[in-house]
């Protein structure tokens, strides 16, 4: 399972990796402002790196539950930079958390590897810009919008729902000119779920692993950690790492976390089980 990369270069799926996330943003739910400034993000991605992150996922714009929107200008002026320069001086993967096709075409002119989008190229001219920036895309689950899309979310069959959603957003995607081998399914813990739903979504993700599509699972310091066990943000290292030891085991090719070295630790262990050590 490979993902084809921008530049000639390659990415190899066949276990499952750690993508670091990076959030230049002044109000991301678990770290927002500790990274949006220049010098520190470097660092930042300087030890993710270092701790085994083998794609460091740089977003702009926060999407938590009642986040406000922000301006292309604003997102391009806090990604690009970042990008440019992590590009410059370190041999990483890198993927753009975005939803605006603008800042799709100029992240991966700026160097990034990945379109990961919350809202699966469904805003004007994303896919037109993912085909044309001819990157692997990673296409998300998403019931409403970020700032209402807790309010009560409903589904007859969450598994089922979420996985046709996504199948045929491949469909579309495929047949608008992305390789099939360049797509990724992501469930969507968290944007518009219930505590249950995350949860089911997690016991059956193997259904996702199983459509043929690399799958990425986002779980790290989310409320469904906070709601189940009663503890803040800066409480939920174990069960983030809990939560990814889970989903490498049903089958997610990527792991995305804030806490890159415990994770790493953690799928390594899987994959010493699963591949042998």
């Amino acid at each position: 399972m490979q993902l084809a990369l921008p530049r000639q270069r390659s990415l190899d799926l066949s276990r499952p990796l750690v993508m670091g996330i990076l959030n230049v943003t002044p109000d991301s739910f678990s770290d927002g402002g500790r990274y949006n400034r220049y010098d520190a993000a470097l660092r930042q991605a300087e030890q993710m790196l270092a701790d085994g992150a083998a794609i460091l996922d740089i977003g702009g714009e926060s999407t938590r539950p009642g986040a406000a929107d922000v301006s292309a200008q604003d997102e391009l002026e806090r990604v690009v930079p970042v990008i440019e320069a992590i590009r410059q001086r370190f041999d990483s993967v890198i993927s753009i958390d975005t939803s605006k096709a603008v800042v799709m075409s100029a992240a991966v002119q700026a160097g990034a590897d990945i379109i990961n989008d919350v809202r699966a190229l469904l805003e004007p001219g994303a896919l037109e810009a993912a085909v044309a920036a001819r990157a692997p895309v990673c296409l998300m689950h998403m019931q409403g919008a970020p700032r209402s899309m807790q309010q009560a979310p409903q589904y007859q069959d969450v598994v089922a729902e979420v996985k046709q959603f996504l199948l045929e957003r491949a469909q579309t995607c495929q047949q608008a000119g992305v390789l099939k081998q360049n797509i990724i399914l992501d469930p969507g813990f968290g944007f518009g779920k219930s505590l249950t739903h995350n949860y089911v979504l997690l016991q059956q993700l193997q259904q996702f692993a199983d459509s043929g599509y690399p799958v990425l699972a986002g779980m790290s310091r989310k409320s469904m950690l906070g709601q189940l066990l009663a503890i803040p943000v800066n409480e939920r290292l174990a069960a983030s790492v809990a939560c990814a030891t889970i989903a490498a085991l049903k089958g997610a090719r990527i792991i995305r976390v804030h806490d890159v070295k415990e994770t790493v630790q953690a799928v390594r262990v899987v994959t010493a089980m699963q591949y042998g050590a």
